[in-house]
């Protein structure tokens, strides 16, 4: 495989595990000046700020001064934010991973006026601080640290600390590991508009159990590492929302009515415009009721003002928009209205909602998803927003006016078919836009809206799509049906010198799960990442097919037809396509090979497990494999509790047929796995062993989900798959 082709298909081995509408956030390196014309972006120089529309560009923080303030030659710059009036900028460096992402480290302050630069939370153990901010007037600065919250004055440097009770199991400002793996919640405190309070989550897990890792790598004697995560059918850890008060260092709990039988959520909190409420959202224990309510801060009153209901789940909104995985809220006219959003009427669509509730009007129109909010231009009075009505695999930029009058109005060129990703600057006058297709790189371009045109007529993204050799592609995207006639969409990667006449080997990658589409039309997500060679030299069919229930912007019924019927829907999908895919003429029906990683291997042991007559070679990589082991928030919302749909738990999880083995499987797994946890993995084993199975089986020590860490190992991993697969199912024509 060419070194590019090589890189991108790396990039999809993450892309491919996300939603098609949350693949925008992984681009925005930018962020926009005030007046939309400037915009700030991160490089390996520095922070640069250009201006637009001539991007003439200026280097404004140089990373050298970083360098020689931390005495350390190899400083980076992770991430950066601006003060409300763009005169201080917040530096985040020397990161550490928190969970699966590096949301601990350290921060510094540049200010712009007198090039001065400081480091915050001095005091504080190196490498500790989350997620801090600068106060909206920009004399304090907030971060978590430990599990407890801190204010530090920006001028004299002193630091207060606000909370004391803060421990692995009571969490001040962030949230135990179920909230981030499953809400995307990270984020755990808001400053107020008028920077006198923080209002912030607290949750309590001293009552839930503690799964038990085992660090066997790292001393003579094992090390017992206790992670708070409560299974499917246990309740969920408590929760708070205080509002502490910078002056007096006091907390004012907000009397938020909960279940007490089954326990409740609070995925999203921020302040009302102004100083004196908050607005929360409440998810019931199956997660299928949202409420949203209103908490005074003074005596701390809550009450509901809007309440929607969901025969599946309701999907909070960083589910689908990745922009809001650190908070948010898009409020209208001062917060006498907000954007919402909802499936109510069969297809996710925006709504514009009165601040008591009582008034709603959809601004989206149409038999299509919204697929995340791009940019609101209040003053002009449009949403900017993506969607791709006509093809589930692609994404175009529409408005709609927010007085929800007349139709979507398309953006994106009609003649450039495939991904395109926007950063727009506020007020919506130009924006970063990027593309690409199965065929076509990477290419970027600024352009300015709403008429879409390119500032570089000299470089254009029309140009780059010329250049890009079509036939030269061995890729193709089809449709094919399941047994209720439902069609699916799919993609098909051609060994090179493909013969019809003869018969190739067929490798299918799967997930099939909620959690992620693997079908897009973007530069590189139809290679096989894992696979340390090239799977088209090699002579192999690689084919991936998007069941039902998968997140693909094709209406609720398709993405929440898998309730309940994980583990049986998503298997019945893919193998009656698998089926249709053998009577064709070219593919050997002895070689068929399957793969896949989380949900993508519990689908692969599911098929080989209950179809032995289709699939011969299975590799599967950190898998499922009892779904009554997995957490409560993501299994109870996709099955409904244990407790309600045990049946449905059971004749979904591979361990239950384990003993139907014939064919030839490699089982994968890191003994750190602190998402699907190891003990999946040796109820799996002493099942087979005990009906005397002959199988293949790869320990990762102490590696997590991702099987990444320590020296080696991707490239160990990739070479021990690729031997596999070229051993139990030859590649070539015959």
């Amino acid at each position: 495989m060419k070194s590019t082709e090589r890189y991108c298909s790396l990039i999809v081995a993450f892309f491919c595990f996300v939603p098609l509408w949350n693949y925008a956030q992984f681009s925005k390196k930018i962020k926009w000046a005030n007046d939309g014309t400037a915009y700030y972006e991160l490089t390996n120089k520095g922070i640069v700020l250009g201006s637009l529309p001539a991007n003439k560009r200026t280097v404004l923080f140089d990373v050298e001064k970083l360098k020689q303030a931390t005495n350390y030659p190899y400083a980076s710059i992770q991430d950066f934010f601006l003060s409300a009036n763009n005169q201080l900028i917040l530096l985040y460096t020397n990161t550490r991973k928190v969970w699966r992402y590096n949301t601990r480290g350290d921060y510094w302050i540049y200010n712009i006026q007198d090039s001065s630069l400081f480091q915050l939370g001095k005091s504080l153990p190196g490498s500790s601080l989350m997620f801090a901010k600068i106060s909206p007037n920009g004399t304090k600065a907030a971060y978590v640290s430990n599990n407890n919250l801190y204010v530090e004055n920006l001028q004299r440097h002193t630091i207060e600390q606000l909370t004391f009770d803060g421990n692995r199991k009571l969490i001040n400002g962030t949230f135990d590991y179920l909230y981030e793996e499953e809400f995307d919640c990270r984020d755990g405190f808001r400053w107020s508009p008028d920077s006198r309070e923080i209002a912030y989550w607290q949750i309590d897990g001293r009552r839930g159990n503690d799964y038990l890792m085992i660090n066997t790598t790292d001393s003579v004697y094992p090390k017992i590492i206790p992670v708070t995560y409560s299974v499917a059918g246990e309740k969920p850890a408590l929760y708070k929302i205080g509002v502490a008060d910078i002056a007096t260092g006091q907390t004012k709990w907000m009397d938020i009515p909960q279940d007490t039988s089954l326990g409740n959520y609070v995925p999203r909190m921020e302040w009302w415009p102004g100083s004196d409420r908050l607005i929360i959202q409440q998810l019931n224990r199956e997660q299928n009721e949202s409420k949203l309510m209103v908490c005074n801060i003074t005596n701390g009153e809550t009450s509901a003002i809007y309440t929607e209901i969901d025969s599946a789940w309701i999907d909070i909104q960083s589910a689908w928009d990745g922009d809001y995985k650190m908070g948010g809220w898009d409020w209208l006219r001062h917060g006498k209205e907000f954007i919402w959003a909802s499936e109510k009427d069969g297809w996710r669509h925006l709504y514009v909602i009165s601040n008591d509730g009582r008034k709603e009007v959809r601004i989206t129109n149409g038999n299509y998803d919204v697929l995340n909010i791009a940019r609101i231009d209040e003053v002009s009075g449009y949403i900017y927003f993506m969607a791709s009505p006509g093809n589930a695999t692609q994404s175009y930029l529409y408005r709609s006016r927010l007085n929800g009058k007349g139709t979507a109005e398309l953006l994106s060129p009609a003649n450039e078919r495939g991904t395109h990703v926007y950063n727009i600057s506020s007020g919506a006058k130009y924006a970063e836009h990027t593309f690409s297709n199965y065929y076509t790189y990477y290419t970027k371009e600024w352009i300015t809206l709403p008429n879409h045109k390119p500032l570089d007529s000299l470089h254009t993204m029309e140009k780059a799509i010329a250049n890009a050799n079509k036939s030269k592609s061995n890729i193709t995207y089809f449709k094919i049906k399941n047994a209720e006639n439902t069609e699916m969409d799919a993609f098909m990667v051609k060994p090179k010198n493909f013969d019809s006449t003869k018969k190739y080997p067929i490798v299918f990658f799967v997930y099939g799960g909620p959690a992620a589409q693997t079908v897009i039309d973007n530069f590189g997500s139809a290679y096989n990442w894992l696979y340390h060679s090239d799977m088209p030299e090699d002579g192999y069919l690689y084919i991936s097919i998007d069941n039902e229930g998968t997140p693909a912007p094709k209406g609720r019924a398709w993405r929440k037809s898998i309730y309940g019927k994980l583990g049986q829907l998503d298997v019945e999908d893919q193998a009656f396509a698998a089926r249709e895919i053998l009577k064709w003429p070219f593919v050997d029906s002895n070689r068929v090979a399957i793969w896949g990683w989380s949900n993508g291997a519990t689908l692969s042991l599911n098929l080989i497990f209950r179809y032995p007559d289709i699939y011969k070679t299975a590799i599967a990589i950190s898998p499922i494999t009892d779904f009554r082991l997995y957490d409560n928030i993501y299994t109870e919302r996709v099955m409904g509790l244990p407790q309600y749909n045990l049946n449905g738990y059971i004749k979904g999880s591979p361990v239950m047929y384990a003993k139907n083995l014939k064919g030839n499987l490699l089982l994968i797994h890191g003994s750190g796995d602190d998402n699907v946890h190891y003990a999946h993995t040796e109820k799996l084993l002493n099942e087979l062993i005990e009906h005397n199975k002959v199988f293949q089986f790869m320990e990762y020590p102490n590696r997590t989900h991702a099987i990444n860490e320590g020296a080696g190992t991707t490239l160990q991993l990739s070479n021990l798959y690729t031997t596999y697969l070229k051993k139990y199912c030859q590649g070539g024509a015959k």
